[in-house]
């Protein structure tokens, strides 16, 4: 029965994904196209270029050619990722039939991904404090902690899906997770790529 219940949950929330991502590549046509441009060149920087186009294209119209709003679109998509993922981590912790150590393996991913949603969250209005007014030593403070942040986020992602390793673990549970921890992973990965490229080309001179 605990199985039966997760196939059908999983079922359900790949769909969502379907119909979101149906919706962004609708959304992304009627973009600019010289955003559009400015994105896809800006991707090539990172390790999943393909997923970054995919992820940022609907966001052409407010980044225009902005490597901070750019920047600022990564974290938002990362933001809203790591949310969903966290919902969908807490509801596996309520499904029945678990082994004890994957009850236990869900548990501590669900802390790392509330720890993740925490650490993405406040690097997006630390990136709003690097503007106009924040110069020299103050942007590349904010930035930095920016970078510590998301790196930290990538970091509790990387460990939620460690925890599902060695023998026993090779359930649906682990299958489940592990495709949404590391989506959310890339995109992650993507984003703090982005807020690197950012302060390296809006880097202060000595």
């Amino acid at each position: 029965m605990g199985n039966h219940s997760l196939h059908l949950l999983i079922v359900f929330l790949s769909f969502q994904c379907f119909l979101a991502y149906t919706t962004t590549a609708k959304s992304a046509k009627s973009s600019n196209p010289d955003a559009i441009k400015f994105i896809k060149v800006s991707c090539k920087a990172t390790l999943y270029p393909v997923l970054c186009v995919q992820c940022l294209s609907t966001y052409a119209n407010t980044v225009k050619q902005s490597e901070k709003q750019l920047a600022h679109a990564a974290l938002s998509v990362s933001l809203s990722r790591a949310i969903s993922t966290t919902l969908f981590v807490s509801k596996l912790t309520r499904v029945r039939g678990l082994k004890p150590r994957e009850k236990q393996a869900v548990k501590d991913c669900l802390d790392n991904m509330r720890d993740s949603v925490d650490q993405i969250n406040k690097s997006i209005p630390e990136l709003g404090h690097s503007g106009q007014f924040s110069a020299g030593q103050d942007f590349m403070w904010h930035v930095s902690n920016v970078q510590t942040w998301v790196s930290a986020a990538l970091t509790d992602e990387n460990t939620c899906v460690d925890g599902f390793s060695g023998p026993g673990m090779n359930g649906h549970v682990k299958a489940a997770l592990r495709v949404r921890i590391l989506h959310l992973a890339q995109v992650t990965s993507n984003s703090l790529a982005l807020v690197n490229r950012f302060a390296d080309r809006h880097r202060p001179s000595p």
